[in-house]
């Protein structure tokens, strides 16, 4: 008589610890909302903006440098975005289920890392670039542009544009441009530092506390 009391109270104390557990949660709601794929997106569009936006700055003239023009930087991040979004096809979760899931979730954070130094980098480029062509005299030498900082100084650097028949391109729209990619790689640095962050949490930042949520014999745990 006392086994059967017994019993039956463990049964309603494990159906009582199951309906207290946190529900599950719904996988298919909000899926753009999940990571990684919302940050891979960002991180695709703000690449493709930053690509678009160095080839209209390169179109302008054909001297500006490398630093100057950032489309390698676009291109790279718009790698990353691609590991992002293969890594969420793969079914992304907190915990390494697979030895594929483990080595992409560690390109992507190593990737993620990359594309926020490059970012700030091509945010200093931009933003000295910017200070610079706001500052410049300008007048036009024949099909080019020629710019100063000082024309008093007669040791001045002397920037020549060439193909710019119009200073206004340079004094006005690469300096637009100029600020435009401070913008796009600034939010595109702080989207890659959200990624690394998030990757480096769920490696290790997610534990188990012990804390038991059902009877002895099922063994389940709840993570915090």
């Amino acid at each position: 008589m006392g086994q059967g009391r017994k019993g039956s109270s463990d049964k309603r104390q494990s159906q009582k610890n199951r309906d207290d557990s946190p529900a599950p949660e719904d996988g298919t709601k909000c899926r753009v909302c999940r990571f990684p794929l919302l940050v891979a997106l960002l991180q695709l569009l703000l690449g493709v903006a930053v690509t678009a936006v160095a080839f209209l700055m390169l179109a302008i003239s054909s001297s500006l440098m490398a630093r100057e023009t950032p489309h390698w930087a676009g291109i790279i991040l718009c790698l990353v975005s691609i590991v992002g979004l293969f890594l969420y096809c793969i079914t992304y979760q907190p915990d390494e289920r697979t030895s594929t899931q483990f080595i992409v979730k560690l390109l992507y954070f190593v990737l993620c890392t990359i594309g926020l130094v490059i970012s700030v980098l091509v945010v200093a480029f931009a933003g000295h670039h910017h200070s610079q062509a706001s500052s410049f005299i300008c007048q036009p030498a024949g099909e080019d542009c020629v710019c100063v900082l000082d024309r008093s100084d007669p040791i001045a650097r002397t920037f020549d544009y060439k193909g710019v028949g119009d200073c206004e391109a340079i004094t006005g729209t690469l300096t637009f441009y100029f600020l435009l990619q401070v913008l796009l790689n600034l939010a595109q640095a702080l989207v890659c530092a959200v990624g690394a962050f998030i990757m480096w949490k769920h490696r290790y930042q997610v534990f188990f506390a012990g804390i038991q949520i059902s009877s002895p014999s099922t063994q389940q745990w709840q993570r915090v």
